[in-house]
């Protein structure tokens, strides 16, 4: 009798889960907006991981439905999302609306991963907050003055180079740049010689590499806390590793220890995290919040927003520069072009590298835009609503929480918006070309008040070692060279499977 009776409650358990999962997962239907059929529990993420990156779900479910609709229903396993696709709408909702949409809703856990409590992470006024005290580091006059720290770390990328083809026939250009990046992040963010050109081993390389490569959880604990972060942060869970933390928590009280200590300045990102944390000092024995930003920072805080610092600059730049050279080193007709190009406007200035001199080096430009087109680094941007929102011209209302998907890699290979999207042709992005298309349709930093902050950092640094490279090598497919590329299907950022291996032979004559 009293298994008959556990068994009934089972099934009557069994079946209003299942009733709740089919009225869950009709979100989109009742609300009558197009919608790919989601499946129970997984919904339209089927394969993510492992036979398809988050850029291929994105594509597949963006040509369903693109012209018929705003915005496309979706299922994130069991999170509903909403996939903006309309460019105007896109423009409403990173500006003219931005106030309902100011949040980014990514997990963060303050309390146990002091880290987390970062620019990139952080959401309404904590953000809000960070954001108008970091804008002046990356004011065009800072940029200057970090100009000739990132020209003489680029400057021994030549060398590395050379040792690297001294080992063998071909160069892995991720990683030879993500070394450039690296060291010029730790120069320009923490004052310190990383030597990463000349050791790959060395620590700061070390951990990049282990954030990227090593996640602190598996692919499903990662989707989890990507899709309910507030439960996740409610579970205690850490988005990072705890080697990773003491060595950068170390580091930044390191480093900050040795500049009070000794009065040293050096203008540039640290400066500017001493003078947050010398402004919460001088209110010791005043009551405030730890979470209260408005009165500077305190050690761990400087330490979240020098370490997002450090991985946005050297992970994404290198990206860039990687995914560039080896555009290049299929297109022969643009590389010649480019280099010579740099070598018309070095020789004006007797072969020195000048703030100036990239200015005036536009095809440079033209190159560094198309490849960030086809390989823009994010496959999507991130927003959540802050109010319910409703959608002009349409019945639809997104609810407050709701979270939204721009999918910037599938907008930029949209065929009705870039003619052979598939094709690399840097003349995309002459100003009249520009000026025929939508100014949304091109988002690789986002756009608004919540775009990427370190954007013109990241461009400058990517620009810098680009020209270095090309000034010294020349660039060709080899037989690990992959065509197309592959991209590895456990990163969120796009990135190549197995990095991007080339041949490169140096240059008779350079300048």
């Amino acid at each position: 009798m009293a298994y008959a009776v556990v068994c009934a409650l089972l099934l009557v358990i069994a079946a209003s889960t299942y009733m709740q999962l089919r009225r869950h997962f009709s979100y989109w239907a009742r609300r009558g907006v197009p919608h790919e059929q989601p499946k129970l529990f997984i919904g339209n993420m089927s394969g993510i991981g492992t036979r398809y990156h988050w850029k291929e779900i994105n594509e597949r479910i963006y040509t369903q439905f693109r012209g018929q609709t705003p915005i496309i229903g979706a299922y994130i396993f069991l999170q509903r999302v909403a996939f903006i696709i309309d460019l105007d709408l896109i423009k409403r909702i990173l500006v003219k609306d931005f106030n309902n949409f100011t949040d980014r809703g990514l997990f963060h856990n303050v309390r146990d991963d002091p880290l987390t409590g970062n620019l990139l992470f952080l959401d309404g006024e904590q953000w809000r907050v960070l954001r108008h005290k970091l804008s002046p580091a990356f004011t065009t006059g800072k940029l200057r003055y970090m100009f000739p720290t990132m020209v003489a770390v680029s400057e021994r990328i030549a060398g590395t180079c050379e040792r690297i083809m001294d080992l063998g026939s071909t160069v892995e250009m991720k990683e030879l740049c993500a070394r450039y990046t690296t060291d010029v992040i730790g120069e320009v963010a923490f004052g310190i010689e990383c030597n990463s050109l000349r050791d790959p081993q060395a620590i700061f390389r070390r951990m990049g590499r282990n954030i990227v490569e090593k996640p602190r959880h598996s692919l499903l604990v990662q989707a989890f806390m990507f899709t309910d972060p507030k439960r996740a942060r409610q579970l205690r869970l850490k988005n990072f590793p705890d080697d990773v933390t003491e060595f950068f928590m170390g580091a930044v009280r390191e480093t900050v220890a040795y500049r009070e200590e000794n009065k040293v300045r050096r203008n540039d990102f640290m400066d500017m995290m001493l003078e947050l944390k010398a402004q919460r000092d001088r209110l010791n024995g005043v009551d405030i919040r730890e979470d209260d930003l408005t009165n500077g920072l305190n050690i761990d805080q400087v330490a979240a927003q020098a370490l997002v610092f450090y991985l946005a600059g050297f992970e994404t730049s290198s990206t860039v520069m990687s995914f560039c050279i080896y555009e290049l080193a299929l297109r022969e007709d643009v590389q010649m072009k480019l280099r010579e190009e740099i070598f018309n406007v070095l020789q004006k200035t007797k072969g020195e590298l000048t703030y100036e001199a990239i200015k005036e080096m536009t095809y440079l430009k033209k190159v560094i835009a198309e490849s960030l087109r086809m390989h823009p680094v994010i496959p999507h941007l991130v927003r959540v609503t802050t109010a319910d929102y409703h959608i002009p011209n349409t019945d639809i209302v997104l609810e407050r929480g709701m979270r939204l998907f721009i999918p910037v890699d599938a907008i930029h290979h949209d065929p009705e918006i870039y003619a052979e999207p598939e094709k690399f042709d840097p003349e995309r992005f002459t100003p009249a070309a520009i000026e025929k298309r939508h100014p949304f349709a091109y988002l690789p930093f986002g756009e608004g008040p919540r775009n990427c902050i370190g954007m013109r950092f990241g461009e400058l640094q990517a620009s810098i070692g680009i020209i270095q490279l090309l000034r010294n090598f020349h660039f060709k497919p080899c037989a690990r060279t992959k065509v197309p590329l592959v991209y590895a299907k456990k990163n969120f950022l796009i990135a190549a499977e197995g990095g991007i291996h080339l041949m490169v032979e140096k240059l008779e004559k350079t300048i």
